[in-house]
């Protein structure tokens, strides 16, 4: 028994940790970037990289003294036109704050940067000032099917990381749990994930053999992987097919999400995956 419940630690920890991982590395998730503002002050301003369609996308910074100026400039992307120009950030609830225009367009992106400029001595910094924020734009989820997507997807991985621990060290509930690793791999990634895909890019399923979406190849990367590991394992067993489909699938899943994701063409009008949409720009 204690030896199981250290099995369970060990799963749920390096699920957590990975999870976290993805988090921070993937395109979609918030980008922070600090700027120096004077000798003394530092500036915290988080950039979204995602945000849902029809609405207007609020861009705030902190309070800056009054000769500091800021703009905001945002375009279509991958489009090479010019750049749009919003009017100068205005005070508003204790920020200064502007807007991006809402989108309409499923998986349309656009970038965008903030520029600031002291009236004093001409100094510019553009934040963030390496390359512009690049933003999808998606419909919105409802809750009944995001929720179970994300909570199925999660215990997964916590059963595909526990099978793997148990096979290595020959625990005989390896087999089990790699069966309810692929069940809820199965429900979670491809009835409720491509329901969500749906809603928020207008479709289904944009992997192989429709396209090169790595969120959904990922999620048929693990499907496979374990249904060959639970078939190898049905009459007899083989620990090391276990394990291997629990490593491949802790390493497919910290691949960033949403890479090669589905992105609106500006020039065809119709949505991609963003390989395919890179492809294109350069026939």
């Amino acid at each position: 028994m204690k030896r199981t419940i250290w099995f369970w630690l060990a799963a749920v920890v390096l699920t957590l940790a990975a999870a976290f991982f993805q988090r921070q590395t993937g395109p979609t998730y918030p980008k922070t970037v600090s700027a120096q503002i004077g000798d003394t002050t530092t500036i915290n301003v988080t950039f979204k990289r995602s945000y849902n369609i029809d609405k207007e996308l609020r861009i705030e910074l902190p309070p800056l003294s009054w000769d500091w100026t800021a703009r905001l400039y945002h375009r279509p992307y991958p489009v090479d036109t010019a750049w749009t120009l919003n009017p100068p950030f205005w005070p508003e609830e204790g920020a200064f704050v502007s807007y991006l225009p809402p989108v309409s367009q499923k998986a349309a992106k656009l970038e965008y940067y903030v520029e600031l400029e002291n009236s004093f001595d001409g100094k510019k910094l553009i934040l963030p000032e390496d390359n512009p924020i690049v933003i999808r734009y998606k419909g919105s989820v409802p809750a009944w099917a995001l929720i179970p997507h994300i909570i199925l997807m999660f215990v997964a991985l916590i059963f595909s990381n526990l099978a793997g621990f148990m096979a290595f060290f020959n625990h005989n509930r390896f087999k089990f749990w790699g069966l309810m690793a692929i069940i809820f791999i199965f429900f979670g990634g491809l009835v409720f994930g491509p329901i969500v895909q749906k809603f928020a890019f207008d479709h289904y399923w944009t992997g192989f053999p429709m396209g090169y979406d790595l969120t959904d190849n990922k999620t048929l990367i693990m499907f496979v992987v374990w249904a060959v590991a639970v078939i190898a394992n049905w009459k007899k067993e083989y620990r090391w097919v276990t394990l291997a489909a629990s490593v491949v699938t802790i390493v497919v899943y910290l691949i960033p999400h949403s890479m090669r994701g589905s992105e609106f063409n500006y020039e065809t009008g119709e949505i991609g995956t963003g390989f395919i949409s890179f492809i294109s720009t350069l026939l």
